[in-house]
């Protein structure tokens, strides 16, 4: 039977402790109105994030463009990953992740039209390499990819293990493995974000690939050091703490998210109408960040757009 090699070491187990207290504090403040705000604002940074390590070049600005369907000056390869990314993404709460036909069906989705063997296990040697073209290891022989994969799977699934510690060690073990041709990177973060779904729906929205793009180095020396050695470790120690991060930002933003409605809402006891100038003045935000608040708070139902001359002005539902 597949058994990875993982050491539950002090700094682990610390990690683990404290995503369990987030969670559950994550829980008790959740409702359908912040659950929505993570979908809508995090999705965005999660398929930038996840594009950008395997080095797409698109800004968050211009991910959120090719989402809403605007037209991006950028090269056909690069819109077409985002595009890909956000198909997958939205599909993760149907797929099984004890299902390899659910894993080569995300794979088709998230590489269609980048590689000719979307959908399918490699069929020649290929390994894994660093943003820099460095190689960092050498996967599988293609031959033995399915019954590993398969093998990966069956362990992830009756191991007894914590979730958080499953998925983490599923996401270093399929990147050792390496069984696509392209999109591996991208397929082993996809299938951690849900693997971790199943313990809390939290982590159905949660960036945690915008903490890794910012910690790449890291990532990438953390796999390094698992494959060196043949054991998930040292990636598990890096990965916990960004899912950490992750969970604190996401909490900290729907603390100062409130603070803002806060703010907006009494402005609007004393005034009919709400400008993004004002949102800029009250809050010390870009028009950008103006506007994007207004569209949320508009989205979620407490104001309502109406027109003002030849702008957008908004008022209390």
């Amino acid at each position: 039977m597949y058994e990875p090699k993982l050491e539950l070491t002090p700094s682990i187990l610390s990690e683990s402790t404290k995503i369990a207290e987030l969670v559950g504090q994550a829980d008790l403040s959740k409702d359908n109105r912040t659950e929505l705000r993570l979908h809508r604002a995090n999705r965005i940074r999660t398929i930038h994030s996840s594009c950008a390590i395997e080095q797409n070049t698109l800004s968050l600005d211009e991910v959120a463009a090719v989402l809403s369907g605007k037209r991006v000056a950028a090269p056909e390869k690069e819109i077409r990953e985002v595009r890909n990314a956000a198909s997958a993404y939205d599909s993760l709460s149907q797929f099984d992740p004890y299902s390899v036909e659910d894993l080569l069906l995300a794979h088709r989705m998230m590489t269609d039209g980048l590689t000719e063997e979307s959908g399918n296990f490699r069929t020649h040697p290929a390994g894994g390499a660093d943003g820099k073209g460095n190689v960092l290891h050498v996967g599988t022989l293609p031959q033995y990819v399915p019954d590993l994969v398969m093998g990966l799977m069956e362990w992830t699934k009756v191991s007894e293990l914590p979730m958080l510690l499953r998925a983490t060690v599923f996401h270093c073990e399929f990147e050792m493995i390496h069984p696509f041709e392209d999109g591996n990177g991208r397929m082993g973060r996809l299938w951690n974000t849900l693997l971790l779904s199943k313990w809390n729906r939290v982590f159905l929205w949660l960036p945690i690939e915008a903490v890794i793009w910012k910690k790449q180095n890291e990532y990438y020396q953390a796999l390094s050091q698992a494959d060196a050695v043949g054991s998930a470790t040292a990636f598990v120690e890096y990965m916990l703490p960004c899912i950490r991060m992750a969970l604190e930002e996401a909490m900290r933003s729907d603390t100062l998210e409130d603070s803002h409605w806060q703010v907006l809402h009494a402005f609007l006891q004393e005034n009919p109408v709400l400008m993004n100038a004002d949102v800029q003045n009250l809050l010390g935000v870009s028009p950008a960040t103006a506007n994007r608040l207004l569209n949320r708070y508009s989205e979620e139902g407490k104001l309502i757009r109406i027109r003002v001359g030849r702008t957008w002005g908004y008022r209390k539902k």
